[in-house]
């Protein structure tokens, strides 16, 4: 149940609400999305037995093994703990990789090209249960049952493997979504923003004054002591990372939402954007080559001492310019998932006491999930300031002499 839990603050390519929200009603195999259907047992071994026929009479591969013996074997890898629910696609992959002891392949008859093409042609539209024995009833309320609650999200560009993997394609994410609609709001915001102090003109509305303190925060304590001479330049790149991060963080604390700064893949492409603008604006700066030497800091010692000791800094600067930059990514990382984590468990220690425990670890989940969620609203303020603040001080030193 807790690794359950936890996959709740991964992404995943659905949004999940309450089942009573979202109820799946799907009668018949053919109602159900293409991506459960092909996790469903029977369909993989259908898609199996496909698979062998197509390579045994439309390819004519020879020295093949018996279809018995070919699912036999395919249900025996599935059995692996780390094999559980892959589809043939994945077992033909493995048997392409399998050697013999001297190196050589292992099932030569799975050839790359005519497993490709055999593959490419079996769909889920082409599976008749009534030839393979019917979906019963049971099955299918244990399948709406497991799905109700789960919004899907469409996947016009890309294949899905499972609700957590994609197989192919440009998949949509539920922290894709999200990451769209903050910057959509940033965009409205700010465009609005813009209009209402063109000209100097001073801002009115509660709304627009807290904007504005935000703002004026992150220019006058943020980015010009941080940066120095020429910062203003660079204000719009780090007021974007600031309430792209924020909007992130703050979306963590909605209801079946999420929040994408609790992904990998987010904080260090906002770490690597980072990297990027202070090593283009050092490259304008001090040339492509002078930006990298001015990570050398100034020093004066003999010649003969610079000899040895620059080019063991250049190295030591370098390896600690990339370190900096993925310690950056990663900080805002576990700051933002330990945070959820905690609160699930403390939540959980309510919803599975039992018996006489109950009256006991119910109030003191409430409270606990209570302040747990106060302290998650500071830490997303706080992270998204403690993030633009490092940011500043990087891109500052890429763009300053040492």
């Amino acid at each position: 149940m807790a690794n359950e839990q936890i996959l709740h603050v991964k992404d995943s390519y659905y949004f999940e609400v309450p089942k009573w929200l979202w109820r799946a009603d799907y009668s018949s195999h053919s109602e159900f999305p293409d991506v459960w259907v092909r996790l469903d047992p029977d369909f993989q071994q259908w898609e199996a037995k496909e698979f062998h026929r197509g390579m045994k009479f439309d390819q004519k591969i020879q020295n093949m093994p018996s279809e018995e013996e070919f699912l036999d074997s395919f249900s025996a890898w599935q059995h692996a703990p780390e094999n559980h629910g892959r589809p043939v696609k994945r077992y033909v992959s493995f048997l392409q990789d399998e050697k013999t002891p001297d190196g050589k392949d292992a099932h030569p008859w799975v050839d790359s090209t005519a497993s490709s093409l055999v593959l490419s042609r079996i769909n889920t539209t082409e599976y008749s249960p009534l030839t393979n024995g019917e979906w019963s009833a049971d099955k299918i309320a244990g399948y709406n049952n497991a799905l109700s609650g789960k919004i899907l999200i469409p996947q016009p560009l890309g294949t899905l493997r499972n609700l957590y993997q994609k197989e192919s394609g440009f998949a949509i994410s539920r922290f894709m979504v999200i990451e769209m609609f903050v910057a959509v709001i940033m965009l409205a915001v700010f465009i609005l923003y813009a209009r209402k102090v063109k000209g100097g003109q001073p801002t009115r509305g509660r709304f627009w004054n807290l904007i504005d303190v935000f703002v004026l925060f992150i220019r006058d304590q943020v980015v010009r002591p941080s940066i120095g001479h020429g910062s203003d330049k660079f204000l719009p790149f780090l007021l974007t990372i600031f309430f792209f991060v924020l909007g992130c963080n703050l979306f963590g604390m909605l209801p079946w939402m999420g929040s994408p700064t609790g992904s990998i893949a987010v904080t260090i492409t906002l770490a690597i954007a980072t990297l990027g603008i202070g090593l283009i604006y050092g490259a304008l700066k001090f040339g492509p080559i002078g930006v990298w030497l001015n990570l050398i800091p100034g020093m004066d010692v003999p010649p003969t001492v610079a000899i040895i000791v620059k080019p063991m800094l250049f190295v030591i600067e370098i390896m600690g310019l990339f370190i900096k930059h993925t310690v950056l990514g990663v900080r805002l990382l576990f700051n933002m998932l330990v945070g959820h984590i905690v609160l699930l468990a403390i939540m959980e220690l309510g919803v599975h006491a039992q018996g006489g425990i109950w009256f006991v670890a119910a109030p003191i989940a409430l409270v606990g999930s209570i302040l747990i969620s106060m302290l998650e609203l500071f830490v997303a303020f706080l992270q998204a300031y403690i993030f633009v603040l490092l940011a500043s001080l990087f891109v500052g030193a890429s763009t300053h002499h040492h």
